[in-house]
C-alpha cells in the first residue's frame, strides 16, 4: 500500500527556516512582536513546504473549531443562495469555516442535521427551520451550542432570531393590488403552520380591511412551495371557475408558476389578473411580464444572522435578540 502523506509540522517549517518553534508561531498567527524580515521568511518556508494549519489542535488549544453549521431548507433556492452568500462573506471575514446541510423542508432531516452539528462540536449554528414541530428548538436550547433562526420568527423570548417585516411586505403588496382596482385577491400561502406564512396572512387581511373589504377565507391557499406546485394549484383554481383578479403569492417561486400557469389557460398577465411575489429574487425581473414583488435584502439577512451569532459565541450581551428587517414592494408590470 502506498504511505500517506505526512503532514507539514510547525516543527518542520522552523527547522527548515533555522528559527524557533515559538518563532514559527508568532509569524503564522501574525503576532507584532516579530521581525517583519524574520516573519517574511518563516512564512516563505512555510508555504514552500505546503504547511496548514491544524484546525484540530487549535479547537483544543482555543476550544473553538472556527466552524459554524447552517442548515437550511433548501439551498438551491435562489432566495437561500444569497442569504448563503450573505454568511459566508461575514463568516470568512472572522476566520470562520462554513459547513452547509439541506434539509428539503423535511423535520425529520432537519433533526438529524442538527444532531449532526452538534455532534461535529461547531461553534455555533444557524438555522431556517421548517416550523413543522418545535422539538428541535428545545434540542438546541438545551444544548447549550450558540444558534439563530432564520427567516422565521418564535414567540419565545430566548430564541435569537433574524427574519424580515412580513406583515409590512404583504400589506405593502395587497395594498398595491387593491389601489389598482383589484377586488377578489388569492392569497397562494405555504403552509400556515410556518410564521412567515401566518404573518403574511395577517398583513393580506390588514389590507383588505383598511379598504373595507371582508376577508374571504375561500380565498386563501395552502400550497407546497415551488414552481411545479403553485402551477398545478393555480390550473386547479383556474378549471374551478373561481371568481379572481390577482393572486398575492408567498414568494417568486410560487409566483413564477403562477404566471405559467395563468398564461397557459388563456389569462392575461396584467391585464386580466395582477400577480405579485415575494423576495424579489434574480429571476423575478427577467420573467414576463416581470415581475411586481416584495424585495428583501437577502445577502444582509445573512449578514446580520452571522454577525449576531458571532457575539453569541463570543458571550457579548446582545442588545436585541430579534433582528426585523425592513422590506420594500418594487412594482414592475405584471401588477
Amino acid at each position: 500500500m502506498k504511505k500517506s502523506k505526512k503532514f507539514v509540522t510547525i516543527r518542520d517549517v522552523a527547522k527548515a527556516a533555522g528559527v524557533s518553534i515559538n518563532t514559527v508561531s508568532r509569524a503564522l498567527n501574525n503576532r507584532p512582536d516579530i521581525n517583519p524580515q524574520t516573519k517574511a521568511k518563516v512564512l516563505k518556508v512555510a508555504k514552500e513546504l505546503g504547511y496548514i494549519k491544524d484546525a484540530t489542535a487549535l479547537s483544543l488549544r482555543y476550544g473553538l473549531s472556527r466552524v459554524v453549521g447552517v442548515i437550511l431548507e433548501d439551498s438551491s433556492n435562489p432566495f437561500f443562495s444569497e442569504v448563503l452568500k450573505g454568511i459566508e462573506v461575514k463568516a470568512k471575514e472572522n476566520g470562520f469555516n462554513v459547513i452547509l446541510m439541506n434539509t428539503e423542508k423535511d423535520y425529520g432531516l432537519e433533526e438529524e442535521a442538527i444532531r449532526t452539528m452538534l455532534s461535529r462540536r461547531v461553534d455555533g449554528i444557524i438555522i431556517s427551520p421548517t416550523q413543522e414541530k418545535t422539538e428541535d428548538m428545545k434540542l438546541l436550547l438545551e444544548s447549550g451550542t450558540p444558534f439563530v433562526v432564520l427567516g422565521v420568527h418564535f414567540n419565545e423570548e430566548n430564541i435569537p432570531e433574524v427574519y424580515s417585516n412580513d406583515f409590512q411586505g404583504a400589506y405593502a403588496a395587497v395594498r398595491h393590488l387593491l389601489e389598482n382596482g383589484r377586488r377578489r385577491i388569492i392569497y397562494l400561502s405555504a403552509y400556515l403552520y410556518k410564521s412567515v406564512a401566518q404573518m403574511r396572512l395577517a398583513g393580506y387581511k390588514k389590507a383588505l380591511e383598511d379598504f373595507g373589504i371582508p376577508f374571504d377565507e375561500k380565498l386563501v391557499y395552502e400550497v407546497e412551495e415551488g414552481i411545479e406546485q403553485s402551477y398545478q394549484k393555480v390550473l386547479e383554481i383556474v378549471n374551478s371557475s373561481k371568481d379572481f383578479d390577482a393572486v398575492f403569492c408567498f414568494n417568486d417561486i410560487s409566483a413564477i408558476g403562477t404566471v405559467w400557469a395563468l398564461k397557459e389557460s388563456g389569462r392575461k398577465v396584467p391585464d386580466q389578473i395582477s400577480v405579485v411575489g415575494y423576495d424579489d429574487i434574480l429571476f423575478a425581473r427577467f420573467i414576463e411580464p416581470p415581475l411586481t414583488t416584495v424585495r428583501i435584502d437577502k445577502q444582509q439577512e445573512g449578514e446580520l444572522a452571522f454577525e449576531l451569532l458571532l457575539k453569541i459565541i463570543k458571550g457579548e450581551k446582545l442588545e436585541k435578540k430579534k433582528i426585523v428587517l425592513d422590506v420594500n414592494l418594487i412594482v414592475r408590470q405584471s401588477s
